[in-house]
């Protein structure tokens, strides 16, 4: 009976039962449109197929899988020592569409991923497949292939024909090339691992690695390492499906290991400019929905270092107007598409010219909201501590922001010139606010809250504060380099903020000799400042200019200048006194008897209180209840601030 079935299929008999066991046996339907020769009669039994269609498995979507011109398998039979198996497989006119949805469930798996899991893949001893055209759309990894793939067998050494695999096309919207070199088919065993090593290219990046799977064709078990090099590390996307930020040329490297659902990353190292980073990340994906955990340290991290500037990427770059707050775009899908946790550690990140030290960070992502709570930092001799908390669960974030800032050592900042610095103290500040946006720019640029600053007490520079009011002793001073210091009595700086716009509410700088007032405002969207600064001598000044001092310009590049107008107004009133007095009479517009008086520092505490940040000189809270007033200045169309 066997004789006569096997000699009806050689005929051409038997079409449709064939084809329904065919079916059967890999849980697909599959058609044949072409005809069917059978060579059953042979220790390696053949099968030729014409233009053959096979469906997707039952639990992916209805549809086809591929499309083969022709397939021709000769099977190895079974015999003691050998299992059966797939001796040579030869594929023409093929046309694969490979399916990944985000839960995991793909249209080339061998059994459904929801039950446990079948027998192996049997193993193919020889393969070859030309210019076959791939289209995958991966939901998991988040990559789209549309390109040509061929497989074949290299003649090595001692006779051996390694594997390799080859393919050139779009991935992700970029062109991108692949090649794949293994063992030897014929070697292959379900008892050792099976080596492979790979390259891929694709927007200037390059990605090598090698590793094995534990068993040929499961891909749900492997090692490997990787290293990686390019122009813009956010093009590894092109490559991998993993979002990463803007660099310049960066370098990365690591080990992968995958056990069905779940990956682990170990030895990442990453740098890029004077930046690095190293650490670990596992991701487990058994529920459906990505959890990560990760642990990242840095020895030293540049913020200029990352960012679409940092890759020649940033529109703006070539409008002559860099901002200071960056613009780089947080990707939303990203913060929505899983959960996890990363805990942070660097020794030194440089944000501008302000370096952090010994910097601590928990972050954490729970079903679209981000947070950081807290992030901690040494930071100019004092510390810093934040929390951030930012809803992506929209298409316009909501953002909210509590940073303070203790013992800040004014000293420390960038100060490029010789000798002593041109101000001291310890400083304190409180930022709280709120916005919306998907970056640090966007956010500011509607932010409402406040920002304040405090200086209890400190040193300034006298040439500095003289020339607030512009008098013939701070030029003197400035122009003999002379680096004589004055005591800061205290010192304020509050902001309201208003749809992105920084409102001064109080500016004030009490020296010794010199009372500093200011006012003005910051757009944050612009960057631009506009804000006015006016000295009010304590004593007599001769020869003094009633020129407040103006800072324009943005938060990046300010300009310092003076006030012209005011000093064409006053030398007018020169002129006027000469002519009805004297000429001598004309150096009286020029005088300031120096009518103001020491500020009411503890009331500038209290008033500092109302707005988030609790000061006192001996670090407990203020109960005083000083009140500022404010008086003009003998005609100098400025302010001045008195003791109740």
């Amino acid at each position: 009976m066997i004789a006569v079935i096997a000699a009806a299929l050689n005929a051409g008999y038997f079409r449709g039962p064939l084809i329904r066991f065919l079916a059967a046996s890999t849980g697909r339907q599959i058609k044949v449109d072409g005809s069917i020769r059978a060579h059953l009669f042979s220790f390696n039994p053949q099968l030729i197929a014409e233009r053959v269609a096979i469906s997707n498995p039952p639990w992916m979507p209805p549809g086809l899988s591929a499309e083969i011109g022709k397939v021709s398998i000769v099977f190895d039979t079974p015999w003691l020592g050998h299992s059966f198996g797939i001796k040579r497989l030869e594929m023409e006119g093929v046309t694969l569409h490979l399916v990944r949805d985000s839960t995991g469930h793909a249209n080339w798996q061998w059994t459904d991923p929801d039950t446990d899991r079948g027998p192996s893949l049997p193993i193919v001893q020889s393969l070859l497949m030309l210019k076959a055209h791939v289209m995958l759309d991966d939901d998991r990894r988040h990559l789209q292939f549309d390109g040509m793939v061929s497989t074949h067998e290299v003649q090595g050494t001692g006779g051996s024909r390694p594997l390799r695999i080859e393919g050139a096309g779009e991935l992700n919207g970029r062109a991108a090339t692949f090649e794949i070199a293994a063992d030897p088919l014929a070697t292959a065993s379900h008892n050792r691992p099976y080596r492979f090593t790979f390259t891929e290219r694709s927007s200037g990046s390059r990605l090598i690695g090698r590793g094995f799977l534990l068993e040929p064709f499961n891909f749900e078990v492997l090692d490997s390492t990787f290293d990686a090099t390019g122009a813009d590390l956010k093009d590894l996307y092109f490559l991998t499906g993993v979002t990463l930020v803007n660099t310049g040329n960066y370098h990365a490297s690591g080990k992968l290991e995958r056990r069905g659902t779940h990956f682990r990353f170990s030895d990442l190292v990453a740098s890029s400019g004077q930046s690095d980073l190293r650490g670990t990340l596992s991701i487990a994906t058994s529920s459906g929905r990505p959890k990560f955990d990760a642990d990242i340290t840095s020895q030293f991290l540049r913020l200029s270092d990352l960012g679409a500037r940092a890759a020649n990427r940033d529109a703006k770059a070539d409008t002559g107007t860099p901002l200071l707050l960056s613009n780089a775009m947080l990707n939303l899908n990203a913060v929505r598409r899983g959960d996890g946790a990363m805990n942070f550690h660097a020794r030194r990140a440089d944000v501008g010219h302000v370096p952090l030290r010994e910097i601590a960070a928990k972050l954490t992502i729970n079903h679209g909201v981000l947070a950081v709570e807290p992030l901690v930092a040494n930071v100019l001799g004092g510390k810093l501590t934040a929390h951030l908390k930012l809803d992506a669960t929209t298409e316009d974030p909501a953002a909210a922001l509590d940073l303070k800032i203790t013992g800040l050592q004014l000293e420390q900042l960038d100060n490029r010139g010789a000798g002593k610095p041109p101000i001291e103290g310890l400083m304190r500040a409180r930022v709280t606010v709120t916005g919306r946006g998907s970056s640090l720019h966007q956010v500011a640029a509607n932010a409402n809250g406040t920002m304040t600053a405090v200086l209890p007490h400190g040193a300034v520079r006298a040439s500095l504060a003289e020339l607030t009011g512009i008098n013939l002793r701070g030029l003197g001073l400035l122009l003999t380099k002379n680096t004589q210091e004055t005591a800061v009595r205290c010192a304020v700086a509050s902001f309201k903020a208003h749809k992105g716009v920084l409102t001064a509410q109080n500016l004030m700088v009490d020296t010794t000799p010199i009372l500093i007032t200011g006012d003005g405002s910051i757009n944050l969207e612009s960057e631009a400042l506009d804000l006015v600064f006016q000295g009010h001598p304590k004593g007599l000044r001769l020869l003094r200019l009633r020129s407040p001092v103006i800072v324009r310009g943005t938060l990046a590049q300010p300009v310092i200048g003076i006030r012209a107008r005011n000093s064409i107004a006053q030398v007018a009133e020169a002129v006027a006194l000469s002519v009805i007095l004297t000429p001598l009479a004309a150096v009286l517009a020029f005088v300031d008897p120096g009518l103001a008086k020491d500020a009411d520092c503890a009331s500038l505490f209290t008033a500092a209180d109302a707005h988030g940040t609790r000061v006192s000189r001996s670090g407990g809270d203020l109960s005083d209840t000083g009140k500022v007033t404010k008086s003009a200045d003998n005609g100098a169309g400025g302010e001045v601030v008195t003791p109740r």
